[in-house]
């Protein structure tokens, strides 16, 4: 389909009715309309599987599924039928539910490098449990955060250190210092500069490359060796690494870790997971000052629990870390084929691991670049892929990776015109699209 007859005027409509009651027309601001091209942001009516309908009735392949989150597909059955069963029998009672113990043993089994687990809602909620732990441990008020990973929390701990720090205290993001990934040496140099002030370490444990060798050892040779907590974030290698995560892959073990997005499919549930005598600091059973570890009305809901229960055993027993490997790895080089037989090899990059692709848009002078993002997702979306990144989920299929290259191609022929215009504005159709964090609107 041409983009200029693409149009989507229900979803438009829809938008205009999301900004004028929701602040920033959605409720994540990753899925705001000014994350992709004007007048083209679908609102989805329906998915299944790998695929999602909008409310225009357009159906498309999807990719980062609710953030990265649905890795088994929309509505998968073994998650459908587990939710089911417990709905019925009632969600969220005044004492704990046997699903809470069944759950905890099902992710401590699947996780075996933790001792101890509390389930929550969001990966905020554990995140920041987390810091808030390694504070009372070590007594020590700063965070050291790796400053090239783009996300750990809404909390002002990490938000303060964003372009959207507005009502964040500066005593606060004070507190909150900086690290590069895979430089142990300025590492080291930032613990000595902080010498007995730094909390703990907080990563995630692996991003668009792999660790360095001996990079992740070498951190956890620091945290000990400086008296700090180490914290894997693995809101994204959870599951999708392998089933234990990047810990169990790469075989360091942190002292706390933090799982969600693909532990439920879709479904509300995170964990906070690691060390017994950390973890227990937050329970009723030492003798010492009582930490506000994790309280959520909502943490335990059963229905959430069954799903996590579900995706747990779904993963381990049908191969689904590998199974995301493969498409991925599929997909990569349909992509790369796809670009370089355009000429634009060096323009439309994919990067990342193959279970978590994302892809790059460059301009004439090899920059990152808005523009040409724009133009790439306006075609992508034409053609009925819908791919802010290309995560890919494991209900895929080899006729959803042909089309998305066929799609990409097409992409990137367009993509080729304006690189020799060097001026993509005719092929974007209106504004581009922004970052997720900037000062202003």
């Amino acid at each position: 389909m041409d983009t200029e007859e693409f149009l989507l005027p229900r979803s438009q409509h829809a938008n205009e009715r999301l900004h004028a009651l929701i602040p920033g027309g959605a409720h994540t601001y990753a899925k705001g309309d000014d994350q992709y091209p004007e007048h083209l942001a679908p609102v989805i009516s329906h998915g299944h599987g790998a695929h999602v309908w909008d409310i225009d009735d357009n159906r498309y392949i999807e990719y980062g599924s609710g953030l990265r989150s649905v890795s088994l597909g929309h509505a998968h059955p073994r998650v459908l039928e587990a939710v089911r069963r417990e709905i019925d029998r009632g969600g969220n009672f005044v004492r704990p539910s046997i699903v809470e113990v069944e759950a905890a043993e099902r992710f401590l089994a699947t996780v075996p490098t933790a001792e101890m687990v509390k389930f929550a809602k969001n990966g905020s909620d554990v995140t920041t449990a987390a810091v808030r732990l390694a504070r009372a441990v070590t007594g020590r008020p700063r965070v050291a955060i790796c400053g090239d990973h783009p996300f750990f929390s809404v909390d002002d701990w990490f938000i303060g250190t964003t372009p959207m720090s507005a009502g964040i205290p500066a005593q606060t993001t004070e507190l909150t210092v900086a690290f590069p990934y895979g430089d142990l040496a300025a590492t080291e140099e930032l613990l000595t500069r902080y010498e007995d002030q730094v909390a703990c370490l907080i990563l995630e444990p692996a991003g668009h490359s792999e660790p360095p060798p001996g990079y992740l050892e070498g951190l956890r040779e620091l945290a000990d060796r400086h008296g700090c907590v180490l914290i894997f974030d693995e809101m994204i290698t959870g599951l999708r690494w392998s089933e234990a995560g990047a810990q169990g892959l790469y075989g360091v073990t942190p002292d706390l870790s933090t799982f969600g997005k693909a532990l439920g499919n879709g479904f509300a549930v995170s964990a906070l997971a690691g060390r017994r005598d950390l973890m227990e600091q937050g329970g009723l059973r030492h003798s010492g000052d009582r930490v506000f570890l994790l309280s959520t009305t909502h943490g335990a809901e059963t229905h959430s629990l069954a799903a996590a229960m579900a995706v747990l055993t779904t993963y381990t027993e049908e191969g689904i870390t590998a199974r995301l490997h493969d498409l991925g790895e599929r997909l990569a080089a349909g992509v790369r084929d796809a670009a370089a037989g355009m000429g634009v090899g060096d323009h439309v990059v994919v990067r990342g691991r193959a279970s978590n692709l994302v892809f790059a848009t460059l301009d004439e002078n090899l920059q990152p670049s808005q523009e040409y993002r724009t133009l790439f997702l306006r075609r992508l979306l034409a053609g009925g892929v819908l791919a802010p990144s290309f995560v890919v989920s494991s209900a895929l299929d080899d006729a959803d990776i042909d089309r998305t290259v066929e799609v990409v191609a097409q992409a990137c022929a367009v993509y080729r015109k304006a690189l020799d215009a060097a001026d993509p504005t005719s092929w974007m159709g209106g504004r581009p699209v922004k970052p997720v964090f900037r000062r202003l609107a």
